[in-house]
């Protein structure tokens, strides 16, 4: 033994103490206990005061057991379940096994009490474990304790046999309609000498049941240190309801206020330690930790092995338990369940697969093939028959009649979930639902060859067995209106350790539409790979040969539906022939619900029984609420949804699953710093933090300044060029400005010569006016001798005009030689020209009506209509301010056209041939062409404003795109896509390069969309969250307008303003864009939907 040469204890002090022996309810002679009969196997039975639920049943006896538990019917002989769980009889298990009370130091006390004081005390203990419950008020308890009970097994030197001793409690609470199970385990008092496990089972070796522990030391161990109720060492669980019982609801506290002291002492030993004569097994009351000199330690003496139970049960199903084997763990479903651990289903419900179909397959001498793009597989088995229902959607006529010779293409699931025949298991039973199938036809007489390939992906959160299958070959052509019959037929599978193989050969009648009958077959071969559980010791007896047996076989092809649909029953059972099995349970004619199970009797005996969810007498069943009839059956931060036959548990939203798929934790969401202002970019005045996803950014630094966005200094832009060759240049913070010379004026880019008008004002004495156009105004006057007179175009006074202030001369108007604006062409009748000026354009149905602008003001009063399409819907506007010409969509004969404001005819650019719905149109005034977007298409499409040179620009990941707004000065597309199951705002180049997404949280209904370019701000008005919002696309700096609006439909930017049109209000309404507040609203003289976006001119 090697010599401790530095000893560290380190002793941990917790401020909450484990349970201790003074802790558990009174018991014993003096307060009225009985005691059980000294033995090994003793049982009493106690006739209950009031009804014990438990299950979902009833109970007014039980018996007390010395092995640990209490029982609802009298138990059988030991030897028949100690190590053989689930028992054929109901019991509730503290600590089961095989106990003993022989020699008279062990007892075991039970009694039946009423008393306030303990009826008190059994309902703090309920309400710790489950504080969201009121009205806990137990009227009636049964305590048993089991003291200084010993393991059988373990006696011997009385030495140890002293260690091994231990003691715990079981207290039932009962109420009116519901029962608890409180059990109490004394840390002092427990010594775990041998491997004992605490259960609830139920009625039968194949009946429901629920373990307290797993078989690992470390979970047993735990009854002692961890909780559900709040306090260490007490366990509480909800074993029974009345009417209706959903599971075993264990209690909801696992946390404990724990604050801990750590003191450190080092001690030197200098003695060899010597070894014990007899191994003690007693658990040490002050746990310590010892620090060994690492030079004495031999590392290949053990290794932890991480491939437990304890690190891995919440891999397995929820209806499934954990096993430790010697080299690692496996999943295995509970009793009333099948499959292979990680996946189990009910036995006797109806089973549901989804899936996509994809791939190509010729159709007899046809140069092209047919393709399939996630066509939609559903299946629906009724398992405690075996028939098999599949269908494929959207099969065109072209191949759907050759398809029908194929339901090999449903033959899995039907073979997953055969009728098993005594001693036989389906597939899902043997492999669960992750494998992998490969299968080969070979058609004759031609050798047309089909490869099918089918990934099984396990059952979703919906319980439904997911399917991928891949299609690929030539198929034989079977004439459209021919049917086709297949012949009932076998098929031996093959099974070895991870695969398993079969062939056979098919033969079908295809009867012709001139009423001729042909013969044809095909050869099948198939292998399914799986990965079973490799640490079982002991493989299921699984025959290494099966025969699945498929008759009653349907096919058709549903041409006015383009689908093709398959039915089949079908049985697994043994490769030999013999006498039929007659029990109704095995034949599938039986008459149970297709909720339920047929449980096989003697002969033709049998029972039906509801699956697991279901309530009924087996015959007819209904569906359980488990939400409604158990509230808190879904853990904390979750809500529950009721499912045929189960029900599932989601996260509220801000929390997820934590790494067991169950427990919902607090969601990890990404911090934008950008937004929160927690970067380390340089000052906004120079530098732009741009958020990036997750917690990520970039700094960049603002145009005129350089460096690495965290540090950006100042670029003197003046270089040679920047200004006009008669201006200054001028360097300033991050930019220049350009400053014209004397004799010049202009922006310092370009310039303009001075008029005389304009060199008189800078060099004479009084400041003459001159108008716009930089002319003499025809009236000048001087203020500083208050007197006005007249000049012609070159500035001369005209004599005898000068006049005093108060009565100015009438000054005739002067030809300044200046252009005036050009008149347009005489408009049609249904058009009103446009107010000079700003204007907004909005339709209400076949109407496209204009608001004059005065600064941020509506004129309502001056609201007109622009344009009149009769029987048309227009959905949305775009105005190109170069040619001055209006854009619109319609959806009543899909259509986009456009039309002159001043007059001309209509043209119509794309026909409803080319569209599904149209809906935005952007327009791109400096490239000269014309964006839209389809939502029945699901596309964004560019062509040249006559319709010309017509370009897809996206095609995928859109599901109802509406909104779409261009920005031709910087380059870029916006659009939104309203689909409900994902909103989102996108980005793009104008090429449909980079596209990106801007905006996915916190949206609902994104129907408008407007990009501002004066503050470069894209802002949105959502009818599902009724609230209007802005981003900066660039830095991703989002911010909240106001909220409460009714049903925005279209958006547009102009000035400070926001102009949106509500459907709710039939109003125009608009909105300053810096404080959110509304400002003015116009109703239209027509109160109906005003439709669209706006243009502004």
């Amino acid at each position: 033994m090697a010599l401790l040469r530095s000893v560290g204890l380190l002793a941990l002090l917790v401020s909450v103490r484990c349970l201790n022996r003074e802790q558990l309810f009174d018991y014993g002679i003096r307060f009225g206990d009985q005691i059980l009969d000294s033995g090994t196997d003793s049982v009493r039975e106690l006739e209950l005061e009031q009804t014990l639920f438990f299950f979902k049943g009833k109970f007014d006896k039980v018996y007390v057991s010395t092995n640990g538990f209490i029982s609802l019917a009298e138990p059988t002989d030991e030897s028949e379940y100690l190590g053989k769980m689930p028992a054929s009889f109901g019991m509730i298990a503290a600590f089961l096994g095989d106990l003993d009370t022989t020699d008279g130091a062990g007892h075991v006390f039970f009694r039946q009490d009423k008393s306030p004081d303990v009826l008190q005390r059994a309902a703090e203990h309920i309400g710790q474990a489950f504080p969201s419950d009121d009205g806990i008020e137990p009227t009636h308890t049964i305590i048993v304790t089991w003291e200084n009970v010993a393991p059988q097994s373990e006696r011997g030197r009385g030495d140890e046999y002293e260690y091994t001793r231990n003691t715990f409690q079981l207290v039932v609470a009962n109420m009116e309609s519901a029962s608890y199970a409180i059990l109490l385990y004394p840390e002092e008092s427990m010594q775990f000498g041998s491997t004992v496990v605490g259960w609830f089972g139920w009625g039968s070796t194949q009946g429901a049941y629920y373990r307290i522990t797993q078989d690992s030391e470390e979970s047993i161990s735990a009854l002692a240190q961890e909780t559900n109720s709040g306090q260490p060492g007490v366990w509480v669980y909800e074993i029974g309801t009345s009417p209706f019982f959903t599971s075993i609801t264990p209690g909801e506290v696992t946390e404990v206020t724990e604050v801990t002291e750590v003191t450190t002492e080092q001690t030197m030993v200098d003695t060899p330690v010597p070894e014990p004569s007899t191994p003690q097994q007693q658990q040490p009351q002050n746990p310590q930790v010892l620090i060994i000199d690492e030079d004495e330690l031999n590392i290949d003496v053990f290794s932890y092995n991480y491939e437990t139970c304890s690190s891995n049960k919440h891999k397995c199903s929820v209806f499934a338990d954990c096993r430790d084997y010697a080299a690692g763990y496996c999943c295995h479903c509970k009793p009333g369940y099948y499959g292979n651990g990680k996946d189990c289903v009910a036995e006797g419900k109806p089973q549901r697969m989804n899936g996509k179909v994809n791939g190509r397959i010729y159709v007899g001498d046809s140069p092209s093939p047919v393709e399939f793009s996630n066509n939609d597989l559903h299946s629906y088995v009724v398992t405690n028959d075996g028939r098999a229902y599949i269908a494929i959607s959207s099969i065109p006529s072209s191949i759907g009649p050759s398809l029908q010779p194929l339901p090999a293409l449903g033959e899995t699931i039907g073979w997953a979930f055969a009728l098993e025949q005594p001693d036989y298991q389906n597939g899902f039973s043997i492999i669960g639902g992750v494998f992998t199938r490969q299968a080969e036809v070979v058609f004759q007489p031609g050798n047309e060859r089909l490869s099918i390939r089918q990934e099984f992906g396990g059952i979703d959160e919906h319980d439904h067995l997911l399917i991928s299958t891949e299609l690929d070959g030539r198929i034989p052509e079977v004439p459209r209106g021919a049917t086709v019959q297949i012949e009932p037929y076998s098929e031996i599978y093959q099974h070895s350790s991870n695969l398993i193989t079969s062939s056979s050969r098919r033969d079908y009648t295809v009867s012709m539409p001139d009423g001729s009958v042909r013969t044809h077959s095909y050869l099948w071969t198939q292998s399914i790979k799986f990965q079973r559980c490799p640490h079982e010791e002991v493989l299921s007896a699984v025959p290494a040969s099966q025969q699945l047996s498929v008759d009653q076989i349907f096919v058709m092809y549903d041409s006015s539906n383009q689908l093709i649909r398959f039915a089949m029953s079908n049985k697994i059972g043994s490769i030999h022939s013999g006498i039929p099995e007659q029990n109704p349970c095995f034949t599938g004619r039986h008459g149970c619900d297709t909720n339920a199970f047929c449980r096989p009797a003697q002969g033709k005996e049998f029972s039906c029984e509801c699956a697991a969810g279901f309530i009924g007498d087996g015959r007819v069943c209904y569906d359980v609420d488990e939400c409604s009839e158990s509230p808190r059956i879904c853990g904390p931060y979750s809500i529950c949804n009721n499912q045929p036959g189960s029900f599932r548990c989601e996260c509220l939203d801000g929390f997820q699953f934590a790494g067991d798929g169950r427990t919902c934790v607090e969601t990890e969401r990404p911090v934008d710093h950008c937004q929160r202002g927690t970067h380390d970019c340089d000052a906004p005045e120079r530098a732009r933090c741009s958020y990036t996803g997750d917690s990520s950014y970039i700094c960049l630094c603002l145009p005129g300044f350089s460096g690495d966005g965290r540090a950006c200094q100042d670029t003197d832009e003046c270089q040679p060029g920047r200004c006009h060759s008669d201006a200054i240049c001028h360097n300033t913070q991050g930019s220049f400005t350009c400053q014209c010379r004397p004799g010049f004026h202009g922006d310092g880019f370009s310039y303009e010569e001075q008029t005389a008008c304009e060199r008189h004002r800078e060099a004479a004495q009084y400041v003459p006016s001159c108008d716009a156009y930089g002319a003499y105004e025809p009236l000048q006057c001087d203020a500083s001798v208050g007197q006005c007179w007249c000049v012609d175009s070159s500035g001369q006074e005209l004599p005898g005009s000068r006049a005093q202030p108060s009565s100015r001369p009438m000054c005739k108007s002067i030809d300044h030689s200046v252009a005036p604006p050009l008149i347009g062409p005489t408009p049609r009748t249904d058009i009103s020209p446009l107010t000079p000026g700003a204007n907004l354009l909005f339709a209400q149905s076949g109407k496209i009506d204009h608001i004059p602008l005065d600064g941020n003001r509506m004129i309502k009063d001056e609201s007109r209509t622009v344009l009149h399409v009769p029987g048309k819907v227009v959905i949305a506007l775009a105005f190109d301010c170069v040619e001055q010409m209006i854009f619109w969509s319609e959806i009543t004969q899909p259509s986009i056209s456009r039309a002159k404001l001043q007059g001309g005819e209509t043209s119509v650019l794309v026909t409803k041939a080319d569209l599904g719905s149209p809906e935005g149109i952007a327009i791109d005034h400096m490239s000269r062409n014309m964006y839209w977007t389809d939502s029945i298409l699901d596309r964004i499409e560019v062509s040249r404003l006559d319709g010309s040179q017509r370009r897809l620009v996206f095609d995928s990941d859109l599901i109802n795109p509406r909104p779409i707004v261009a920005d031709p000065a910087y380059g870029y597309l916006y659009w939104s896509d309203w689909n409900r199951d994902g909103p989102k705002i996108e980005r793009s180049g104008l090429d449909g390069s980079d596209r990106t997404v801007l905006v996915q949280d916190g949206l609902g209904l994104p129907n408008a969309l407007t990009f501002d370019p004066q503050s470069r701000q894209l802002c949105w008005a959502d009818a599902g969250t009724r609230q209007v919002e802005c981003v900066d696309p660039f830095s991703r700096l989002r911010r909240k307008l106001t909220e409460g609006i009714q049903y925005p439909f279209a958006v547009v930017s102009y000035g400070r303003n926001l102009y949106y049109t509500d459907w709710r209000r039939y109003a125009v309404v608009a909105m300053d864009r810096h404080d959110g507040m509304e400002v003015e609203e116009f109703l239209p003289q027509r109160r109906s939907r005003t439709y669209v976006y706006f243009s502004q001119f």
